[in-house]
């Protein structure tokens, strides 16, 4: 069974940076590069939102970004680890929320869920 383990998260000021790590069980290291990862995140009384996603190696192509996050964010993924990460810096304030990782097979049309993780920017 296909797990999603968030770490990373937690209080930094405006202008700050965190990574936010990813951590995927229950894949075999051939299915994870046939793994579409994403990570998007939910403000209070917002609707959940795509921040990046990274196609897998087996199907290639570009990383994406929201326009908000472009030049501030980077995706990135370790195959070895089975992980995907999210370098956020120049963090603001109205960035803070719930931050999700998604996985979903080149060969399927839903995915699996991480339990969220918070992050919060304030000074």
């Amino acid at each position: 069974q296909v797990q999603l383990a968030e770490s990373g998260g937690g209080l930094v000021q405006p202008g700050g940076s965190l990574r936010l790590s990813c951590a995927a069980s229950g894949f075999t290291l051939s299915s994870f590069s046939s793994t579409l990862m994403s990570w998007y995140r939910k403000a209070p009384g917002k609707e959940r939102e795509l921040v990046a996603d990274i196609p897998s190696p087996s199907a290639g192509g570009r990383s994406n970004y929201a326009h908000s996050v472009k030049g501030r964010f980077t995706i990135s993924r370790d195959k070895a680890k089975n992980t995907v990460y999210l370098q956020m810096n120049s963090l603001k304030p109205e960035e803070t929320a719930v931050y999700y990782c998604y996985a979903v097979s080149d060969y399927a049309s839903t995915g699996t869920w991480g339990q969220g993780i918070q992050v919060t920017v304030s000074a």
